[in-house]
Order: C-alpha cells, then sequence, then structure tokens
C-alpha cells in the first residue's frame, strides 16, 4: 500500500455497496415488498461510462428488490448480488473467477456490513457521510455523501489517473436506438 493516487492508477474494479452509497439510504416500501430508491445521475453516468472504457464494476448489498436490479442492469452492470448476507464471501468469489488481485479493487461502503470486505481489498473508500466504522476502514472518504455524487468521485479520480476519463465525449446512450 503505497500513495493513494498511485494506487487507484493500478485499479482493476469497482465494487459497490448500495444502500447508503448509490442512494442516501432512504427508500419507500410499496405493497408488492419492492422499494422505490432516488439515483445520481452523475453516478449513474460515471458507472456506465468505467464500463464502457473496460473496467469491471460488481455490486454486493443486503439490499433487494426487482427495481433496484433493474437499474444496474440498465447502467450495464453484469454482475450484480442482492440480499447477501455474507458479503466477503461474495467478494471473495468474485476476486476468485475475475482473476483479480484485491488490492487493486476499489470497494465502496458506508457501514458496517461493508467493513470486513473493506478490510479485504487494497483501495477501500466511502461517502462523507458513511458510519463511522466505514470511515475509520476508509483510505479515502469522498467529500460526497451517499447518493450524492460519492459513486462518481471515486470512479472519475481513478481513471483520470489512469488517463482514461474524458475519452469519449458522447453519452451513455449515443447511438442506441429504441423503438
Amino acid at each position: 500500500m503505497g500513495n493513494f493516487k498511485e494506487d487507484i492508477a493500478r485499479v482493476e474494479a469497482f465494487v459497490f455497496d448500495i444502500d447508503g452509497v448509490f442512494t442516501d439510504g432512504t427508500f419507500i416500501p410499496l405493497p408488492d415488498t419492492d422499494y422505490l430508491r432516488a439515483y445520481n445521475a452523475k453516478d449513474a453516468y460515471a458507472v456506465s461510462y468505467a464500463l464502457k472504457q473496460g473496467y469491471k464494476i460488481f455490486v454486493i448489498t443486503g439490499g433487494r428488490g426487482r427495481t433496484l436490479e433493474s437499474r444496474f442492469r440498465y447502467l450495464g452492470v453484469t454482475e450484480f448480488h442482492s440480499h447477501v448476507s455474507d458479503k466477503i464471501a461474495v467478494l471473495h468469489d468474485i476476486c476468485e473467477r475475475h482473476g483479480l488481485n484485491p488490492d487493486n479493487v476499489i470497494f465502496m461502503g458506508d457501514d458496517i456490513p461493508d467493513v470486513e470486505c473493506m478490510r479485504a481489498v487494497g483501495i477501500p473508500v466511502c461517502p462523507a457521510d458513511a458510519a463511522s466504522e466505514a470511515i475509520e476502514a476508509s483510505r479515502y472518504v469522498s467529500e460526497f455523501g451517499g447518493g450524492k455524487g460519492c459513486v462518481r468521485d471515486i470512479i472519475e479520480q481513478t481513471l483520470r489517473a489512469q488517463g482514461r476519463w474524458g475519452l469519449s465525449l458522447k453519452g451513455i446512450h449515443d447511438g442506441i436506438t429504441t423503438n
């Protein structure tokens, strides 16, 4: 573990929790056992952009709901683990299956269930409003809160450190036609 900027220049993959990271942690229960969550458009753009640049992005969350998974599939995230109680087992499995060195993985979490995963990677990060346990486990605390741009912050910093931010000035859906 060296300088933070040097270390993010070696990042191979991002792993994110959802509630408290992509959202501010607020959700509205629906009658059909699903939930409504609000997401930040800049976080969404950064995820889609990073995927288009060839980065691996994974989701490991204790959250659940059809709309949750649908949102991330829409962004292009192909490996989505929801309703997870043993996040560290899923993280180890992801690293093994994808040949990832955990030292070159960013894990962004915001609360106690994320701390074990944060300690297992080389670059643990969290939103500004994370629980104190997550802040203590982090190498970097975003100036932005959950659902307020913290995902965009870490993705953009990483891609800039690797000279891969802003290479395409097209939108994430340019060239896609819908009927």
